[in-house]
């Protein structure tokens, strides 16, 4: 695939990046294009590898190895390389149903695998993705595409995060008539307000998906909560021939230590969308870091978002607090490939306060303790301590406080994005779904089906907090087995 000799003959690039000082003054993407010359010599480095590992979408020591949607990489690569865009298009599309959006937020399990990666810098497999689909918008190759024919059956996908709108998608192009139920004032769940805009602009990418599928038969109901008033669960189930549930693990992990109750303390999720729903709609309505010290409690890429955005504030200053250790700089024996690489990481969040304040935000192997008030019942400071972990008597890894290594760290804000436990319960208790030792929905991977007939469960509700391209992954299979359901077989994907 590419050219045979490529990898030899050409160094890894990817495009610029808008400089961190600059785009810390709006919330305009971050990301630049690559010129279509660049674009096909990035092609022309994938290998002729024989077995492709970047699109084999398995789970090696539970992390992703390969594209879970078995997005058809090689091909699309070779496609570039000789110019032939509406065919790398043709190719991108069979297994992806929004390239824009995994091209610009998925981190990229394809490129940890790839072949080539076990001896040189992957592929840009990424960038190339998403200059394809951007491509096709500019060139208009990419317009409704309605069904033909309509099945008659009606479906209910509830929620409209990345696991809704890909089994959307799906059961639509199968003919069915297919409403999507939204909570918020608009859909795109995790992708419209937990995703930053100058990661994933709303209105120019996310919108311009959505106003598509409309075009092509689906319906978006926002402002509904499904099994509460405005929808009673008993009236879904009625009106519709098929359910699938797709309401993402939105229940976020808290910190109960002291302190917790004092003001300026948000779960980050309630941060980030504010701000969104903030932006989109002109209003001073949000959580705001500017003037203050910000402490972010969680390392992962809803802490850089967080600290992105307080950069966008004006704060005076960031601080990640990381319990896990940093990581290595290179794999690590025990972590070879094709499995993810574990190898430490700057993002953007990193890279723009260390452009502004001189260094990385993260500290690592850190822990909070308590916060502290400043007597108007406001937090004015984050207590600390290092950690070291250790076994304990169960075998277990546990973090234990190194004495010693207290501090008192200032803060006026503080976000807890330390991830999630799961999804919220009233909607599976209306439904009567069986759950799952870890209180998601219980239904196999690969059959969906929840424990009543007719009621899909896909994403994060069933498999726990993972990463969007497995919500694509898990809508498109609940999308075939729901369609199976309802006609008693399926040519879908």
């Amino acid at each position: 695939m590419g050219k045979p000799t490529g990898f030899m003959e050409y160094i890894r690039e990817v495009p610029a990046d808008r400089p961190p000082l600059e785009r810390i003054n709006d919330w305009d993407e971050f990301h630049l294009h690559m010129p279509v010359d660049q674009l096909r010599t990035q092609g022309a480095r994938c290998m002729d590898c024989g077995v492709p590992f970047c699109h084999s979408g398995v789970l090696i020591s539970g992390m992703a190895s390969g594209c879970p949607i078995n997005n058809l990489i090689p091909e699309w690569n070779d496609l570039v390389y000789r110019g032939l865009w509406h065919q790398a298009l043709d190719r991108l599309l069979k297994t992806n149903n929004f390239p824009e959006f995994t091209g610009r937020v998925c981190p990229a399990p394809c490129e940890g695998s790839c072949t080539l990666s076990s001896i040189d810098p992957a592929v840009t497999i990424k960038n190339i993705e998403v200059s394809i689909i951007e491509r096709g918008f500019e060139e208009g190759w990419i317009v409704p595409a309605p069904p033909a024919v309509r099945t008659g059956k009606k479906v209910a996908v509830v929620g409209s995060g990345p696991a809704g709108l890909s089994a959307a998608a799906q059961l639509n192009k199968a003919g069915h008539s297919v409403t999507v139920y939204e909570r918020a004032d608009l859909p795109g769940g995790l992708l419209m307000y937990g995703i930053p805009n100058m990661k994933l602009d709303k209105r120019q990418v996310l919108l311009r998906r959505i106003k598509l599928m409309e075009a092509e038969g689906i319906t978006f109901v926002c402002n509904t909560e499904v099994g509460g008033e405005s929808l009673p669960t008993a009236k879904l189930r009625r009106k519709f021939d098929a359910v699938v549930v797709t309401t993402g693990a939105t229940l976020p992990r808290d910190l109960p230590i002291e302190g917790r109750s004092l003001k300026g303390i948000h779960f980050a999720m309630e941060f980030l969308t504010a701000n969104t729903k903030a932006l989109l709609n002109g209003t001073d309505d949000f959580i705001s870091a500017k003037g203050k010290d910000v402490i972010i409690i969680g390392g992962g890429d809803t802490g850089t978002d967080c600290a992105g955005t307080s950069l966008r504030h004006g704060c005076t200053s960031v601080t990640q607090l990381e319990i896990m250790p940093r990581s290595p700089d290179e794999r690590a024996a025990d972590n070879p490939w094709p499995e993810w690489p574990k190898t430490h990481k700057v993002d953007y969040g990193q890279e723009e306060a260390a452009a502004k304040f001189g260094a990385d935000p993260r500290v690592f192997l850190t822990t909070a303790t308590r916060f502290e008030g400043d007597g108007d019942g406001a937090v004015a400071a984050v207590h600390t301590v290092e950690v070291v972990w250790e076994k304990n008597d169960k075998g277990q890894f546990i973090p234990r406080p190194v004495p010693g290594t207290e501090q008192v760290r200032p803060a006026q804000l503080v976000l807890l994005a330390m991830g999630f436990l799961g999804p919220e319960q009233p909607l599976i208790d209306s439904l009567g779904l069986a759950r799952d030792p870890r209180s998601n929905i219980k239904a196999e991977f690969g059959t969906y089906s929840t424990s009543i007939p007719g009621v899909f469960a896909a994403g994060d509700c069933r498999r726990g907090q993972s990463l969007v391209v497995w919500a694509f992954n898990e809508g498109r299979g609940a999308a075939r087995e729901c369609d199976r359901y309802l006609m008693g077989t399926s040519e879908l994907p």
